[in-house]
């Protein structure tokens, strides 16, 4: 019975569960409790094509096959010896009544009044409500209970995220003669003991000159990166160097790049598509749609062409900037013309892509911090044969109310794929869009 008394019970917020709808499943041997108001705002879910109607159709057919023959208001073994059990809880009146304290009868408050009501039945354990939505993690410890962020698939430090690049001084002017001279180095010549990570970058600096460099981990070798123009855009420093380079290698099939608005990230994956435009049959480009002010986009005016067509501009602009680095007489600007009109590029909203499977692609995901790490699978999962994938995006820079630096689908990727052969990443951290966007960037 002891035993017993030290498990907690969780009860998770609809929040939760729209993260992750097998979160219920990770709770290792606690209980799990989800109160009735969650079931009635996850059928509110239950259609449409976005992730959220997934993991809410998803969870509907997880609880029922998990529930069996039982009654949800019973205690339900979890699958597996190791997880304890879970019941929905059903509204019952509390001593202290969330909806009276806050002034509204909102399902906020009846979720924290199943989670209060809960704590006074089971005085002898541990209730932690646990919710993405950290006004609701307020109200309930101002309620005396306690409150947690979903932790599964949270990374521990933003900060300390890989950057993909390095900076060595101290390298033998010998060994960047003979980097520049053959092109290739062997790693043991500037990593005596530590092994570098595979597919990063580094720069690498004697008293007297520098060179860029590549870790080949296949081939334990050093190669040299040189500045190089696709279609059109050239790279302004060394990381912008550094991503064309690593979107331009065949056998990186997955690059992630991270930085804030105005370091190139949508532009120079763009222009990397272009320049690779005869490997692949065709070009894909899509975002998340996340509507203003968490609104649906059902509100705004027009066809689903025209609600959409806000949400695109972004990558329209970024594809006409590069275009008019061309006359209007030259092939390459009535190229990028003809392959919008022929669909050999398509700009698209991420829900479209959903469900198919992407092979001879090159797939730019902009935006993907917006994204939820289960999102991320989803459309790695999606790649068939000669595809390539490209996700780009800002950590700190999250629309969505339930993700942040450590939480979000992007941040996730790069610290869980790292060191793998067929992935690279880039920290663009050098503003080059314009000294007053930079202004913004530093001071504001």
């Amino acid at each position: 019975m002891a035993k017993s008394r030290e498990k907690k019970i969780f009860v998770l917020d609809t929040s939760v569960i729209l993260f992750s709808h097998d979160s219920i499943l990770n709770f290792q041997e606690h209980d799990v409790g989800i109160p009735i108001t969650v079931l009635e705002e996850l059928d509110q879910f239950k259609k449409g094509n976005d992730s959220k109607n997934f993991e809410a159709r998803e969870f509907t057919r997880l609880l029922d096959k998990l529930a069996k023959d039982q009654m949800l208001k019973d205690w339900i073994p979890l699958n597996g010896k190791t997880r304890g059990k879970f019941k929905v809880l059903m509204d019952v009146e509390s001593t202290v009544d969330a909806r009276k304290i806050f002034g509204d009868d909102k399902n906020d408050h009846r979720i924290l009044n199943a989670a209060l009501a809960l704590q006074e039945v089971e005085k002898n354990r541990k209730i932690i409500l646990v919710t993405k939505d950290i006004n609701l993690r307020l109200k309930a410890k101002s309620l005396n209970l306690q409150a947690d962020d979903y932790q599964t698939g949270k990374i521990k430090n933003a900060e300390t995220l890989d950057t993909g690049k390095t900076e060595l001084e101290g390298v033998s002017s010998a060994d960047i003669d003979a980097l520049f001279k053959e092109g290739v180095l062997d790693r043991k010549n500037v990593f005596k003991k530590a092994k570098p990570a595979a597919n990063s970058f580094y720069i690498l600096k004697s008293e007297k000159n520098s060179v860029l460099a590549y870790h080949d981990d296949e081939e334990k070798k050093l190669i040299q990166v040189e500045k190089r123009s696709v279609y059109g855009v050239k790279p302004r420093n060394a990381e912008q160097t550094f991503a064309i380079h690593a979107m331009l290698n065949p056998t990186i099939k997955l690059v992630s790049i991270n930085g804030v608005a105005g370091t190139g990230k949508t532009l120079l994956a763009l222009a990397s598509a272009l320049e690779q435009r005869r490997d692949y049959k065709q070009i894909y480009l899509a975002r998340p749609i996340v509507p203003l002010s968490n609104n649906d986009i059902g509100y705004l005016p027009g066809d689903i062409k025209s609600k959409l067509n806000p949400y695109m501009e972004p990558l329209w602009d970024n594809l006409k900037f590069i275009q008019n680095q061309f006359n209007e007489s030259d092939k390459e600007f009535s190229r990028i013309t003809d392959m919008v009109n022929q669909e050999k590029m398509m700009i698209t909203p991420l829900a479209y892509i959903r469900g198919r499977s992407l092979s001879n692609i090159f797939f730019i995901v902009d935006e993907a911090q917006n994204l939820t790490p289960h999102e991320i699978k989803t459309i790695i999962s999606r790649a068939g044969e000669n595809t390539k994938i490209v996700f780009t995006g800002d950590i700190y820079q999250i629309d969505t109310p339930y993700l942040d630096s450590q939480s979000n689908g992007l941040s996730y990727l790069i610290d869980r794929v790292k060191d793998h052969q067929m992935f690279a990443h880039i920290t663009l951290e050098k503003g080059e869009r314009s000294e007053l966007a930079n202004l913004a960037n530093e001071l504001l």
